[in-house]
């Protein structure tokens, strides 16, 4: 096992250990990157007091993995990202002592409510007693868990919206969740397209173990072709903006946009990347993200 220190400022730490979670990491943790120094201060809380900060002023985020390797992809993936870039240090990637890493991964991931009855369930997991739409999904090396709030929000759009004999397109799947409850929710077949091979690969596996293969059809992005009733991209804000004219063009009148990746301030810069295609607006936002719809 291989831990990936990256040192960053009290307000990153919180969404960079969301996003490290969501791209594969078994676990994150963070620490005082002044710590055993002048500058080390105690984080704790009492009651009547204010919430304790999620980080330091300077935290050292430690991201596990299973090998050096991923370690290091990751943090190299993170520096070539502009939303990260500026924000981040990558300090070192460290071995660690052997535990039961096994055990340990899986006390970390429960199911996952969507709504009342729509549930993203581990495969360890006991389905919940109320969860009569099920997802079976395991933690892994591409993106979708649905833990992650944007994960969420556009899953429940998927559940608030049925797509009964639609043609969807999901671009950057990750694991394929978003394709998978499109799918769920009355899909009559999906595109699943990412430019990382792992996570095609990883949507067909997911797509299998859930029956839900033969509504399913992954590949990389020139698999999209032609248009679709609904086009869901759950990506980041600069992405989306450059992809604005690729996926306006594979919608069918009258169709869905489905956005999301998309921070609070981040709104006006995709409804002015979109004007020229649709009108984008904020259908739901949770935890400081938002999603962004639009009908052509």
């Amino acid at each position: 096992m291989f831990e990936l220190c990256l040192q960053v400022a009290q307000e990153s730490v919180e969404p960079l250990s969301d996003v490290l979670m969501e791209i594969g990491a078994l676990s994150v943790s963070v620490e005082d990157a002044d710590a055993l120094t002048d500058q080390e201060r105690a984080l704790y809380g009492e009651p009547g007091m204010p919430t304790p900060l999620m980080g330091w002023t300077r935290s050292l985020v430690i991201a596990l993995y299973a090998d050096e390797q991923s370690a290091i992809d990751v943090g190299e993936w993170l520096l070539e990202q502009e939303d990260w870039a500026e924000h981040l240090s990558v300090s070192k990637v460290r071995p660690v002592p052997d535990q039961d890493w096994v055990r340990l991964t899986q006390s970390q991931f429960d199911p996952v409510q969507i709504t009342p009855q729509f549930w993203i369930v581990p495969t360890w997991h006991d389905l919940p007693p109320e969860a009569s739409q099920v997802l079976r999904l395991d933690p892994g090396l591409a993106f979708g868990t649905g833990t992650h709030p944007t994960t969420k929000m556009c899953l429940r759009w998927i559940a608030d919206h049925p797509l009964k004999g639609q043609r969807v397109l999901d671009y950057g799947c990750g694991s394929g969740i978003l394709a998978m409850g499109a799918a769920l929710f009355g899909a009559k077949v999906v595109d699943a397209v990412d430019i990382d091979l792992a996570a095609v690969k990883s949507t067909l596996e997911n797509a299998r173990a859930n029956h839900l293969d033969s509504l399913i059809q992954a590949g990389l992005p020139d698999a999209a072709v032609g248009l679709y009733d609904t086009v869901l991209a759950n990506i980041l804000a600069s992405p989306l903006k450059v992809l604005a004219p690729l996926l306006a063009g594979h919608l069918k009148p009258g169709a869905s946009l489905v956005l999301a990746g998309i921070l609070e301030r981040q709104a006006e810069e995709l409804v002015q990347a979109y004007a020229p295609y649709c009108r984008l607006r904020v259908a739901d936002s949770l935890e400081g993200w938002i999603l962004m719809t639009a009908e052509n």
